[in-house]
Order: structure tokens, then C-alpha cells, then sequence
């Protein structure tokens, strides 16, 4: 009898997931982003579970409780890339539907590149294939929207200030356009339980993947979602996905939505979702 997931082990570490929606219905996991929680995707995850999907967002490395490990050589992608594709090995009903925002985005393509037998179908959003990122570095104005990951580089002093200074954060979240209550979320689930020296790793270890990563290209069908009020992602980077895609490619640009689509605008993103999946079942 199938039942619900609320976690799975990998290597020694303990993975938090929400399991919704109907259990017999075709699978979406869910990956959130920088600086959230698996509790950013709820808006969006109940949507496709009215629409009969069923959902898994897991709380990734360095975000559930049992599994932040030490280090940011723990923290290369191909570790977390390894996790997902632990949780979809635990689930036992591959290949899923995958869909992913912001770091999340991130492991998404990496995963349907490395293991496109896990991935029936891709939505990617805010962030685009790493080697079209990468590109866009250099052909736009990317470089200076991506300062704070130099910031991110540093030793303690990230966490101890956005720890202790609560302003702080709260106005680097603001300017983004990220919500009240979302800000709130940041503080109670990220900042106050500790998670946040593991989500910064996140950035740390960039420098430790793969080139490999870089170049590989994604097989299953993609649809990217990027939005024109994005201050931390140029439409260069959205342009430049395709190239990186051999299977049948899909961009939409929401107008005047800022990075955080899952929850700003989720009818329109589970809508954009829906689609692709049932562009592969029709």
C-alpha cells in the first residue's frame, strides 16, 4: 500500500518532506530556494494538489534539522543533487515531475541533466541553466546583481549580522520584494533554528562543482519562468537556458512579479506548471 513520505536518509542525514495531495496522482517534487523552506512552496503545492497532483517538497541540506553538516565542501551541487535524487529513489515512482526556485531551480537542472531518468518534465524559476547564468555574467548586467554572493563568501560574519541585526535582513528582503509574512517565515525557520550557516554553504561551495555541470545539457522537456520584476536575475540568463535544452524548450516572462513567484504568484506558476506536464501526456 502506498503511503505518505514525511522523510528520507541519505549518507547518514535525515531529510524533512511535505507529502501532499492525491498519493496516487502523478508526482511534482517541489524544490525551494535561498533563504526558505519547504513552507515557501505551500501556496503553489496545494494549488497542484487540487489540480490531482501529488507534491513532495523536502526541506533541503542544510535546511532540515538532521541533515546540516559541517563545511561547504559538504554543499557542492553534486551532493545535492544526490539527495533528490535519494528522495525520488525512497518514493519508488520515477520519473517525477520536477520543478524548482531559485537555488532549488538550480539542483533541478542539474539533476535532469545528470539523472534524466529521474525527470519526466522540468519547470525551472527565477534561475536558469548554471552555464547560462555563467554567460550572462558577462553579457549583462548579471555581475553587479549577483554582488551578494561575493558577500556570501565570508566566513561568519554573514550569519552573525543578519543574525543579530534583524533590520538588516528585514530591508535586504523588502527591497526584493519578498512579503511580510514571508520575511517572517525567513526569521522563525531559517534564522532563529540555526539553519542559516548551512544555507549560506550553499553559496560557498559553488566554486567546488563540476564544469562539467556547466555544459551539460538538459534532455526533458523545460519550461523556464522568469519575471521582468527579478532584481537578482537578468533576462539575459532566461534567453540564454534554450541553448542548454534538447528537448522541447518553453520561456514565460510574468510582467511586474518580483523573484519570489511561488508564493506572489502562484495560480499563475501551478497554471504554467500544469502545462508541461500535460504537454508530455497528451
Amino acid at each position: 500500500m502506498t503511503t505518505r513520505l514525511t522523510s528520507f536518509s541519505r549518507n547518514g542525514l535525515d531529510f524533512d518532506v511535505v507529502d501532499t495531495g492525491p498519493i496516487d496522482g502523478p508526482v511534482v517534487v517541489a524544490l525551494h530556494g535561498f533563504p526558505q523552506t519547504a513552507t515557501s512552496l505551500r501556496e503553489l503545492t496545494a494549488l497542484l494538489n487540487a489540480r490531482g497532483y501529488r507534491t513532495l517538497a523536502p526541506n533541503q541540506r542544510g535546511y532540515s534539522p538532521g541533515a546540516r553538516p559541517r563545511g561547504r565542501l559538504a554543499y557542492r551541487t553534486s551532493e545535492l543533487v544526490a539527495d533528490i535524487a535519494a528522495l525520488i529513489g525512497e518514493l519508488g515512482r520515477g520519473p517525477v515531475h520536477l520543478v524548482g526556485h531559485d537555488w532549488g531551480a538550480a539542483v533541478a537542472w542539474s539533476l535532469a541533466a545528470a539523472r534524466p531518468e529521474l525527470v519526466r518534465t522540468l519547470v525551472s524559476v527565477s534561475v536558469p541553466h548554471p552555464g547560462a547564468f555563467l554567460r550572462s555574467l558577462v553579457s549583462s548586467d548579471q555581475l553587479i546583481r549577483s554582488y551578494y554572493m561575493a558577500l556570501f563568501q565570508l566566513p561568519v560574519l554573514p550569519e552573525r549580522l543578519l543574525s543579530t541585526r534583524p533590520a538588516v535582513l528585514h530591508r535586504a528582503l523588502t527591497r526584493t520584494g519578498m512579503s511580510e509574512d514571508a520575511i517572517t517565515r525567513v526569521r522563525t525557520e531559517v534564522i532563529e533554528t540555526g539553519a542559516l550557516t548551512g544555507a549560506l554553504n550553499w553559496y560557498r561551495a559553488m566554486a567546488l562543482g563540476s564544469p562539467r555541470a556547466v555544459t551539460a545539457r538538459v534532455t526533458v522537456p523545460v519550461t523556464h519562468v522568469w519575471s521582468t520584476g527579478d532584481g537578482a536575475l537578468s533576462r539575459r540568463g532566461a534567453e540564454l537556458a534554450e541553448a542548454y535544452v534538447e528537448g522541447d524548450y518553453r520561456l514565460a516572462v510574468l510582467e511586474g512579479a518580483s523573484h519570489w513567484l511561488p508564493e506572489e504568484r502562484p495560480d499563475e506558476l501551478a497554471e504554467l506548471i500544469a502545462d508541461r506536464i500535460e504537454s508530455v501526456r497528451r
